[in-house]
């Protein structure tokens, strides 16, 4: 969670909105991103997603 806040905060880039869904729809859309997109190293260079599916076959 907070390695997404850091990424929310400086490098997420929102493009100017001017509904409330259009918000909502451009954070959807990068935490889409960020979850199955965006690989980390501290994730075994694998993105959120894949590394939760590797830690649910490995155990």
């Amino acid at each position: 969670m907070e390695s997404f806040f850091g990424y929310f905060k400086g490098e997420f880039y929102i493009k100017p909105c001017s509904t409330l869904e259009g918000l909502k729809r451009e954070v959807r859309s990068n935490m889409m991103y960020y979850n199955n997109f965006r690989y980390q190293w501290n994730l075994k260079k694998m993105t959120p997603v894949q590394y939760r599916n590797y830690l649910l076959h490995v155990t």
